[in-house]
Order: structure tokens, then C-alpha cells, then sequence
């Protein structure tokens, strides 16, 4: 079995008194799509900020096979470890192209790969991101991350609040960079995991309740009604 890129072991966070994460435990494969899911509000995103350094946790992070406790946030960055936030979060004020040059952090950055994944922001580089579209804004977010060279990605609810012709070319991009690079997942759309994901973590009140071959969760009725709240279909 190849060695996982990240270990996340019986991590537990605590925030404003709650007890947000308690015990999660899994890995993430070196390739492919690891599909982390769960209902709203289980901590699916206190997760990705916790393995990034937002957040405080006990418990272990390991990645690359190096522990990252006592490590910043913009260290483990440099060091390969990509987030795209849930809501963009881009410059509103700011160009597509001066969006994308704030996240420069080689001395060459691949904005072939960015140009052809995304050729509108080509077109759009010399207007405000805050008069994009929605889909149009997740696509600065993402290439923001794409400029530099990655060991992982982490990637939250990319598709929300997408219209369905705007989330299918948004999985579609994400497939190809998973070619080159392994993703961490936060989703909901189940046809997007159904696409993307290899393996899957089920997160629910705060622990892992499920983890396997995504394909053998999604075949699987019961199990997507009462951990995700949805019909196999």
C-alpha cells in the first residue's frame, strides 16, 4: 500500500466552548480524489482549517510523513499544502490578474496550466473579481492555488451555490488537476463525489463514521440516508 500524503489522527478541536472535532481519524491517498462529506455543521470545514493551521487542535497531522504541529500556516503552505476556502474569498476590489499575482510564490508561475484550465480568466484578467459571477470567482480561487507547485490540495464545497452547468465545468477541472495532484474534498453534491472521489470519509457529530472506496458508500442506500441525509439516487 503507497504511503498517504496526509495521516490525520484522533484530531480534536474545541471552538467558542464546543467540542467540534472529536477523535477524527483518517488518511488521504497519495493519487486521486478523497471525498470528505458529512451534514452541514459536523465539521467537515474546522477539519481542512485544522490540517492548514487556522485553527488550534490536539491530535496528530502529518504531512508528507512530517508531523505539522508547532508549524505556521504559511510554512506548510510553501511546503506544498494548498487550501481553496469554502465562499472564494477573492479580492473584490482587485483585477483577475492582480488576484492572481498577489498568490505568486515561484519564481515561475504556471499560468499555462491556468490559462488552459481556465481560458476566461485570460480573457477577464483586467476585470474586478468582485463583478464576476459566482462561478467565475470559484475559478480565480482555484487558480490561485494552481500557480505553484502543490503536494496537496484542499479544496472546500467548490460547487456551492453553482448553477449546474457552472458545477459540471467546475468538477471537470478539478478531475484534471487531480491527474497532476491528490484532492482533499468538502462536498455536497453527491454527483460530483460520484465523479471525482476514489475514497470517501463520512464525518457525523464530530467523528468519522464511515471511510472507505467511494463507490462502495455511494452503492450503498441506507448508508447515504443516514449519514448524509440523502437517497442513493
Amino acid at each position: 500500500m503507497s504511503t498517504p500524503i496526509l495521516r490525520v489522527a484522533d484530531l480534536s478541536v474545541r471552538l467558542g466552548g464546543s467540542h467540534i472535532l472529536q477523535g477524527v481519524t483518517f488518511e488521504v491517498a497519495p493519487t486521486g480524489v478523497t471525498a470528505l462529506l458529512g451534514r452541514n455543521g459536523v465539521g467537515k470545514t474546522t477539519t481542512l482549517r485544522a490540517i492548514v493551521g487556522e485553527v488550534p487542535a490536539d491530535g496528530v497531522i502529518e504531512f508528507g510523513g512530517v508531523a505539522t504541529k508547532g508549524r505556521p500556516t504559511h510554512k506548510l503552505v510553501r511546503e506544498g499544502l494548498a487550501y481553496v476556502p469554502e465562499d472564494r474569498c477573492v479580492f473584490a476590489g482587485l483585477t483577475v490578474a492582480e488576484n492572481l499575482r498577489l498568490a505568486e510564490r515561484v519564481p515561475d508561475p504556471d499560468y499555462a496550466l491556468v490559462h488552459d484550465l481556465f481560458p476566461e480568466l485570460e480573457q477577464r484578467a483586467q476585470q474586478r473579481a468582485g463583478t464576476l459571477s459566482g462561478g467565475q470567482q470559484q475559478m480565480v480561487a482555484i487558480a490561485r492555488v494552481l500557480l505553484n507547485p502543490n503536494r496537496l490540495l484542499l479544496v472546500d464545497e467548490p460547487t456551492k451555490g453553482l448553477a449546474p452547468a457552472v458545477v459540471t465545468s467546475v468538477a471537470t477541472v478539478l478531475g484534471r488537476v487531480a491527474e497532476r495532484v491528490p484532492v482533499l474534498l468538502v462536498e455536497q453534491n453527491l454527483a460530483v463525489v460520484r465523479k471525482l472521489a476514489t475514497d470517501a470519509v463520512v464525518i457525523e457529530t464530530g467523528r468519522v463514521a464511515w471511510r472507505g472506496p467511494a463507490t462502495d458508500l455511494l452503492a450503498d442506500g441506507d448508508a447515504t440516508r443516514s449519514l448524509l441525509g440523502v437517497g442513493r439516487h
